[in-house]
């Protein structure tokens, strides 16, 4: 008896710490970077599973003959101030991310958060070169 409760314990235990713990779970929208002119803005989303796992996704209408384009891939597990890499293969993208329970942020590779032009809005570019590659989620 005392061994099948040790074990029911030990799986207990290793049940626990294989759990991840994500900020959030669900589908998140957001707009780092500002569309091109007539390819329609591409439309980023995030979706945070249980176990960890972070499949990012976009959705792209194309303004001028309203084609639409749609891609999902995994980025791997979420871990706390985790540089994901992100590999769209329709358009040969790729880009580094993280992100918390508000808030993804561009970076670079070592996960420095970018400050570049495509980040600005139309209002801020008036007034800044550059701004700070981040958004808000949006549900």
């Amino acid at each position: 008896m005392k061994k099948i409760f040790s074990l029911v314990i030990l799986c207990i235990s290793m049940f626990t710490l294989a759990q991840v713990k994500v900020p959030f779970t669900g589908h998140r929208s957001f707009d780092i970077l500002e569309g091109y002119s007539g390819t329609g803005t591409p439309h980023y989303y995030l979706d945070v599973k249980k176990n960890g796992d972070v499949l990012f996704g976009y959705v792209q209408v194309n303004q001028a003959n309203g084609k639409e384009t749609t891609e999902e891939v995994n980025a791997g597990k979420y871990a706390a101030n985790k540089v994901m890499k992100v590999q769209f293969k329709e358009y040969n993208e790729t880009f580094f991310v993280k992100f918390d329970k508000d808030k993804i942020y561009l970076t670079d590779e070592k996960g420095n958060i970018q400050n570049l032009e495509g980040c600005c809005s139309a209002r801020e570019s008036i007034d800044k070169e550059t701004c700070t590659c981040e958004s808000e989620f949006y549900k």
